[in-house]
């Protein structure tokens, strides 16, 4: 179990990295300013390299653990990217192939550590494109998250925030329309290496899986008695032991008071919350955030709305509510702390 885990967090705006040291925050600093961050990823091959995506400044990547940043993007046309994912499974010399997703919905691929981009256009010749839009700005929409497969480096999902779960078999070449047996209002989608063909979606409409890649879906729902999933984390070691966080709706979720939700955790046999980390104002937002933490079986960490950061180490049976103030929390990335 590694003594240190290093956390970066988006913010809405700022870029803030910790280090976790078994219970504490330690080392909390914020490393890039004023950018409009929206997602962060980590490469599992180079934790030193952090991808951050932002709302209308583009990518900024980082290979120093975030001492220093690079701005530039050549290529990458839409300044406001909400989804960056790092492939597991396909790497060139020395360096993992990593994709973003912009608003409006385009999806990009760079070979060379994020400084040179290309567009991959066949996403939006899809038959089900004119139908596309995200209810808050409904001229638009835009690639809400990417799911890679842990051994297959040609194939990958998208989620189109509004449009639906979108496949490609060849890295982006062509794409699978939305099949209607999964949720189209997709807010994330994960997969697992010790469940190499499973597919976990958590959406505005509810939660869904696939074990075939997509081809054929099922609504896992069994316990929920609300509907609008927002955040999903899946155990490294466990990937039948998934949390997810939802709300009674939009509003609620994204709003400045009670999220009016609740983080459930399933083993595979239905769902049941595991929230009891108190009443007070600041703990009842949404969770926002979730990442499992590396080396750590059973661990989560929470980002609430609103900036409270909690975390347990068996489950969601007990938890510690982390002393570090954060003015938000969009997005987290953790990684082994070097």
């Amino acid at each position: 179990m590694p003594d240190r885990v290093r956390a970066v967090a988006a913010t809405g705006d700022d870029v803030v990295q910790f280090a976790l040291a078994d219970r504490d925050v330690v080392e909390l600093e914020t490393t890039l300013s004023g950018v409009g961050a929206q997602c962060v990823t980590v490469d599992p091959h180079d934790p030193d390299r952090i991808y951050v995506g932002s709302f209308d400044s583009g990518v900024h990547v980082s290979e120093d653990g975030g001492t220093t940043w690079n701005g530039g993007a050549e290529g990458l046309v839409e300044e406001r990217v909400m989804s960056i994912a790092v492939a597991p499974a396909r790497r060139q010399p020395g360096i993992s192939v990593v994709y973003a997703g912009t608003e409006p919905s385009n999806l990009y691929r760079s070979v060379d550590g994020g400084h040179r981009w290309q567009l991959l256009p066949a996403l939006r010749a899809l038959p089900s494109e004119p139908s596309w839009s995200f209810p808050p700005r409904p001229w638009t929409h835009h690639v809400r998250t990417i799911a890679l497969h842990p051994t297959d480096p040609d194939w990958l999902a998208v989620g189109i925030e509004l449009g639906g779960v979108m496949r490609s078999l060849d890295g982006g070449a062509t794409w699978f329309d939305h099949n209607p047996e999964a949720y189209s209002d997709a807010h994330r989608l994960m997969t697992h290496p010790l469940a190499p063909d499973r597919l976990y979606e958590v959406a505005g409409q509810g939660v869904a899986r696939s074990d075939d890649r997509g081809e054929t879906w099922r609504r896992f729902e069994g316990g929920l008695d609300r509907r609008y999933a927002w955040a999903e984390a899946v155990d490294a070691e466990d990937p039948d032991l998934w949390y997810v966080s939802v709300s009674r709706g939009p509003f609620a979720a994204h709003g400045p008071g009670d999220g009016q939700s609740h983080l459930w955790r399933s083993r595979g046999d239905g769902w049941a919350p595991i929230d009891d980390w108190g009443e007070r104002p600041e703990l009842r937002r949404m969770p926002y955030a979730l990442s499992t933490v590396p080396g750590r079986p059973n661990a989560l960490l929470v980002g609430l709305r609103g900036g409270a950061l909690l975390l347990t180490g068996d489950a969601g049976e007990t938890w510690a509510h982390l002393d570090a103030s954060l003015p938000d929390v969009i997005d987290l990335a953790l990684a082994p702390a070097g």
